[in-house]
């Protein structure tokens, strides 16, 4: 065996045993943050070279130009949180009492032995918040751990991938041969993301227009109006950019505000989130196959096995991690 084919063959092993490491450390979000910012670093960085600018400097200004995003995005979105939390019509205590107006109404449309099962008002309600989380205290601190660490991750990623992206490409510099084949590994890797994240992009599109037609179109010709519609169908676009799970956020939204109007018109829109969840999987593999030049059912198929092995982040990793495959395997040209 030459030298050659056993570098080649290590570099594989070891991308093999960092993507599967990825998924078992609960590090998807670092890697999908990572090369999100390493994406979009180089594409400013590409259409400033159009107009003179070095590439170098291109990545510079496209480092500055998403730091500030993050920044105002952050910034609006603590203003935002803290309006929630002290406002007065868009205040929690607000949000109770409309929870408990809409169960308040619901309860018609209940038998009356469901009735006392009911909180009555809002005093009820929060009551009852109150005692379910004194009682699911470790499950809450749970959640919120694994959220500070979700944040903790995806901000720890957009640092590392803006950092590898400044500092790749220097002229001058040589590889070694270990290095230079993981490299190729992780441009092939990188290849797949863009393609995967252009194509969720269109998904996205697709569910955000289903959605625009069911709130702006089917409800009011039905004589029915539900609040916050266009926030959200603005929702349903920015969340849907998250493969299958974007989708559950933005209709269970849309479920809870249905709940407003009537029951009714709430199972609706839980009849709406199912079939609209189960035609993702179709169009994922169909848009996402058309990119990665994969069939339907291979892609479904990876899909499937990803969720039952990993679970929520192995059905959202299942279209990088095949496309990469596929690289792999046609720059061999085993396929």
């Amino acid at each position: 065996m030459s030298d050659f084919l056993k570098i080649d063959i290590a570099a594989q092993i070891l991308a093999a045993l960092a993507l599967f490491a990825v998924l078992q450390l609960g590090l998807l979000s670092a890697l999908i943050s990572g090369l999100l910012v390493f994406e979009l670093v180089h594409m400013v960085a590409l259409k400033l070279n159009r107009l003179g600018i070095r590439h170098q400097a291109g990545k510079a200004v496209g480092l500055i130009l998403l730091a500030v995003i993050i920044a105002v995005a952050i910034t609006f979105g603590v203003i935002g949180l803290v309006a929630l939390l002290t406002g007065r019509s868009e205040s929690v205590v607000a949000l109770l009492q409309k929870m408990a107006e809409v169960i308040d109404g619901a309860r018609t449309h209940f038998p009356p032995w469901a009735w006392e099962y009911l909180p009555a008002n809002a005093v009820e309600l929060e009551a009852a918040a109150s005692g379910w989380l004194r009682a699911h205290a470790g499950q809450v601190q749970e959640i919120s751990r694994n959220v500070g660490t979700f944040l903790a991750h995806t901000l720890a990623g957009m640092i590392i991938g803006g950092l590898i992206a400044f500092g790749a490409e220097k002229a001058g510099v040589e590889f070694r041969p270990l290095t230079q084949a993981l490299t190729e590994r992780a441009h092939l890797f990188a290849g797949a993301f863009r393609r995967i994240v252009f194509a969720q992009i269109r998904i996205s599109a697709l569910n955000t227009t289903l959605t625009a037609i069911y709130l702006a179109v089917i409800l009011p010709a039905l004589g029915i109006n539900l609040p916050l519609t266009k926030t959200m169908i603005t929702l349903t676009f920015v969340v849907g950019l998250l493969p299958v799970l974007g989708n559950l956020i933005s209709n269970t939204f849309i479920v809870v505000v249905s709940m407003s109007v009537s029951v009714l018109t709430a199972a609706g829109s839980l009849v709406f989130l199912i079939l609209i969840h189960k035609l993702e999987y179709f169009v994922n593999a169909r848009i996402i196959g058309v990119r990665i030049r994969a069939r339907a059912w291979e892609l479904l198929l990876a899909m499937l096995v990803m969720d039952a092995g990993f679970g929520i982040p192995g059905l959202i990793a299942a279209p990088i991690y095949y496309a990469y495959l596929k690289d792999e395997l046609s720059a061999r040209k085993l396929i």
